[in-house]
């Protein structure tokens, strides 16, 4: 249920080439450099002389490297890379009071995180992001998106010892979302991404996510963008009851499992914008051009240009540096030559990618 479908022209640059357009934009997160790594180890060896100061100030120089690299790839709407953030969850809970550490929890692999526990009334302080936002509008001469972690998610993948249950946290979150939102907005950002990658593995409560979206754009201004990112997954179990999401946009992960579920979307019809991720995340390979400009026009299959917005599956940071750069060049290198094939009408929208023999 979109909001208002003329906000996604606001992205539109000013001196675009073609008649149609496709946005491009990234899910989030992407590659630290390598020194950066460096510092945080620095900053956390008590045996360093590396500040608190200095770590700031390394992550400011990551914030603009990385921005710039968006730029340069010719990304419509930027991120930072989430250069400022450990972790989706931690991050997030580190600013909430009623949320405390007790060490870290292997969740896959040899990955760790540090699974916070809600042990009091969870209550929004002081932002969370604007600082963030304002340093990086000030670095970028494109828009900027701000990913944020969802409540749903926020609950789900901590140790809830307070609320009588996990869809009450969901709620009280959601609210504290809101209030960061009112302040983002205040602060000129008009492009917000709800990340809930919790509910590609729990998708029987897309009805808590539902209300903890209704809660999060409460008096939230139409003209300000809000996307709903959620992992691969089985899709059919919250389609069509995502059309009565409150969202402009929604965010899905499906070149990974090569679009075979892009005929979920098709029936009934598709009312939000779709963000069709057209790169893998998962593998080192950068697609060509010619492969990506087919990914495309999957998504023409669920909704016409003006409501399809072009991104890379989910986050990619845990891909080599070069490589993510070279995914998102291709990816904005195909967009603009599909759209320069629409005004050509060389593309049949009836029918945008011939059936397999």
């Amino acid at each position: 249920m979109s909001r208002d479908v003329e906000n996604r022209e606001q992205f539109r640059p000013e001196n675009h080439d073609n008649e149609h357009f496709l946005l491009t934009t990234v899910v989030g997160s992407y590659p630290k450099p390598k020194w950066l790594n460096r510092a945080t180890d620095l900053a956390e060896d008590p045996d360093s002389k590396f500040t608190d100061e200095h770590l700031h100030e390394a992550h400011d120089d990551a914030c603009r490297v990385i921005t710039h690299e968006h730029e340069r790839a010719g990304l419509d709407t930027v991120v930072d890379g989430e250069m400022r953030r450990n972790e989706m969850v931690e991050f997030f809970a580190h600013r909430i009071p009623g949320y405390e550490f007790n060490g870290p929890v292997k969740v896959w692999g040899h990955n760790y995180f540090d699974k916070p526990s809600v042990i009091d009334k969870v209550e929004y302080d002081e932002p969370w992001l604007v600082d963030e936002f304002e340093f990086t509008s000030n670095v970028a001469s494109k828009p900027v998106k701000v990913p944020i972690t969802g409540p749903y998610t926020l609950a789900s993948w901590s140790f809830n010892e307070h609320y009588d249950s996990e869809e009450e946290l969901a709620y009280a979150l959601a609210d504290l979302v809101n209030e960061e939102i009112e302040q983002l907005v205040e602060a000129g950002a008009r492009y917000i991404q709800i990340d809930e990658p919790a509910l590609a593995t729990t998708p029987d409560d897309h009805a808590i996510v539902g209300e903890c979206l209704e809660r999060i754009v409460s008096g939230v201004p139409d003209e300000v963008r809000v996307g709903l990112h959620v992992c691969y997954g089985d899709y059919s179990r919250i389609y069509p009851e995502l059309n009565d999401y409150p969202i402009d946009e929604f965010d899905v992960e499906l070149c990974n499992g090569g679009y075979e579920q892009i005929d979920v979307f098709t029936e009934p019809e598709f009312e939000p914008d779709l963000a069709l991720g057209v790169v893998d995340v998962h593998t080192a390979e950068v697609e060509t051009v010619e492969e990506i400009k087919e990914n495309i026009k999957q998504g023409l299959k669920v909704v016409p240009p003006e409501k399809l917005t072009i991104s890379p599956d989910c986050g990619v940071k845990l891909l080599p540096r070069e490589v993510a750069y070279q995914k998102m060049e291709n990816m904005v290198t195909a967009a603009r030559e599909v759209e320069a094939e629409l005004d050509a009408g060389e593309i049949d929208l009836a029918a945008p990618v011939p059936q397999a023999d």
